[in-house]
């Protein structure tokens, strides 16, 4: 099975590993002003790399699960990403509340475009295009 952009798709396994370690990791999250815990677990090449929001009371200093995962991939020298997964412990079931905010969506369309994003709580995965259908584009990109 591939994804719409031609890589390898991943496996039913690999999904649920990947939500189960955005849940878990979920727990650690620091929240202390929006009680909205976030974790977030993505899948590279080379390993699993987990982040999770951590909240400032500067409320712009604060950063998102999701990007806090990619960056340490990024740290890890990652090239490729093929997989996220998002959980928002403390979400209602209104799916929009549960999806990455729009800085989240720009540094998944540029750091892991061909990435399958998984939600919980949803039961199809996501392309960015799909989240994100003008992303803003800067130089040779």
């Amino acid at each position: 099975m591939n994804t719409i952009d031609g890589g390898k798709s991943l496996s039913g396994e690999e999904r649920t590993q990947l939500l189960r370690a955005a849940t878990a990791v979920a727990e650690n999250a620091y929240a202390p002003y929006s009680n909205f815990r976030v974790g977030a677990a993505v899948l590279g090449e080379l390993a699993t790399y987990t982040g999770v929001n951590v909240e400032n009371a500067s409320y712009s200093l604060g950063i998102c699960a999701e990007r806090s995962a990619i960056a340490m991939a990024v740290a890890a020298g990652e090239k490729k990403i093929r997989g996220i997964a998002i959980a928002c412990v403390d979400a209602s079931k209104d799916s929009a509340a549960r999806l990455p905010c729009g800085a989240c969506r720009q540094w998944i369309y540029e750091l892991a475009p061909s990435a399958e994003i998984l939600v919980g709580g949803d039961d199809a995965p996501f392309r960015i295009e799909e989240l994100l259908p003008t992303p803003f584009k800067f130089g040779k990109k």
